[in-house]
């Protein structure tokens, strides 16, 4: 202890003479001992260049080495080298080099190197290299390199390399190149190159190239090229590439693909959807699905009865080649049982071999509930039935025709690898609309 006290009465009283000595005439001594503002053995002049600094607050004009400060140091100019300080480094000029700050480095120009904070490092003009903050990093203009932060990155113009940040990427009005990773989104004014992984969501302003993905939603404002994947939907303008999602899909023009519950695209150049409902404006376009429809569908009723399910209502969505029909019906196992029930989906292709007559062929797969009749006569309380029919129609009229179908349907447990029963298909019925 009688040692440190020593220590610090010396440095104290070098401190002193230096001051009173130095600040008037050395102009070049290049070493910068400083207790605050003023209280140093060199002032800050703009002929002054500091080696290396030590204090506990620093004010100087430039840094051309190391500076060790227990505060904060100010520099006028520009800073080479090594600077680290407990609270702040403000720099009025650009930074290369390496800058360590306890709270904050604030960089009025360009800055190269590595540039650490606990809380926020801010550069005015470029930043190249790594630059890592507690909570946020702030690029007045261009950015290459790491940023890495808590909380946001922000970078006012073009980006490229990689930003990590706990929240959010918030890129200005040009491009962003290389790897966007946010924990809550990644937002980028104009175009993104490369590959942005939100926790939540992307948003692009306006082309894409490369790669989105997203727990909720990605948005590209002009043209995606490439892969948009999100558990809730993608939106693009101009998709050529693939949009996959959980729920819903939609571009105005595509030329890829669409896997989803929901796709929807207006004008298409090529490509396919598959999903649960695919809608486009074009017929050309390939798609698989439970329903498919373009302007061009027709959506017709048909009512019919059978020897399987006895009673049935269906809707056909007919495009020019393919339809898929979604239906109910009843009775199942037999009018001498209690009723049951079933829904049932089709889809086949069908075309006209004469004026107003017809031939079409369908698979399909049924959904029965025995409902009551469970526990009967060994019937369980549902089944499934995969069903195979050729059909013959004729229209009267354009919102009237007739037609009947021929078959065979295999019917099996859904608990048990055996079959109910297998039988011919005979059913028949009208047509409207």
């Amino acid at each position: 202890m009688i040692l440190i006290k020593r220590c610090i009465i010396f440095f104290t009283l070098l401190l002193v003479l230096c001051s009173l000595h130095c600040s008037a005439q050395n102009k070049f001594g290049g070493i910068n001992l400083s207790l605050w503002k003023g209280i140093s053995t060199q002032p800050c002049d703009s002929s002054q260049t500091t080696y290396f600094n030590l204090g506990i607050v620093s004010n100087m004009n430039q840094l051309k080495g190391i500076g060790l400060n227990g505060f904060n140091c100010f520099t006028a100019n520009s800073v080479y080298g090594i600077q680290v300080s407990g609270l702040s480094n403000i720099v009025k000029g650009s930074t290369k080099g390496i800058q360590l700050g306890g709270l904050t480095n604030i960089t009025g120009e360009n800055s190269s190197g590595i540039i650490g904070s606990g809380i926020v490092n801010i550069t005015g003009d470029s930043q190249m290299g790594i630059e890592m903050a507690g909570l946020i990093n702030i690029i007045g203009n261009n950015s290459k390199g790491l940023l890495l932060s808590g909380l946001m990155n922000i970078t006012g113009s073009n980006s490229s390399g990689v930003a990590i940040a706990g929240v959010m990427n918030l890129e200005g009005n040009s491009t962003a190149k290389g790897l966007k990773i946010a924990g809550l989104s990644n937002i980028i004014g104009n175009d993104q190159t490369g590959i942005a992984l939100g926790g939540l969501m992307n948003i692009t302003g306006n082309n894409m190239k490369g790669i989105q993905m997203a727990s909720l939603i990605n948005i590209v404002g002009g043209q995606a090229d490439g892969l948009q994947f999100s558990g809730l939907g993608n939106v693009g303008i101009h998709v050529r590439g693939v949009q996959v999602a959980g729920l819903s899909n939609i571009a105005r023009n595509l030329c890829g693909g669409q896997v989803g519950l929901l796709n929807i695209a207006e004008d298409v150049t090529d490509g396919i959807q598959v999903g649960l409902v695919n809608y486009s404006k074009s017929s050309a376009m390939a798609k698989l699905g439970l329903v498919n429809v373009n302007p061009n569908t027709r959506y017709q009723l048909m009512i019919f009865g059978g020897n399987t399910s006895k009673g049935n209502v269906a809707v056909r969505f007919k495009n020019d080649l393919f339809y898929t029909i979604l239906g109910i019906g009843n009775h199942y196992l037999g009018l001498n049982k209690k009723i049951s029930g079933s829904i049932f989906y089709r889809t086949g292709l069908g075309f006209e071999v004469c004026r107003n007559l017809f031939l079409s062929g369908d698979i399909g797969y049924q959904h029965i509930e025995t409902f009551s009749n469970k526990n009967e006569n060994n019937i369980p309380a549902r089944m499934y039935a995969l069903q195979a029919r050729a059909n013959v129609e004729y229209h009267f009229t354009k919102k009237f025709g007739i037609f009947t179908s021929g078959g065979y349907s295999v019917t099996n447990y859904y608990t048990q690898s055996r079959t109910f029963s297998k039988k011919p298909i005979v059913e028949a019925g009208i047509i409207l609309f």
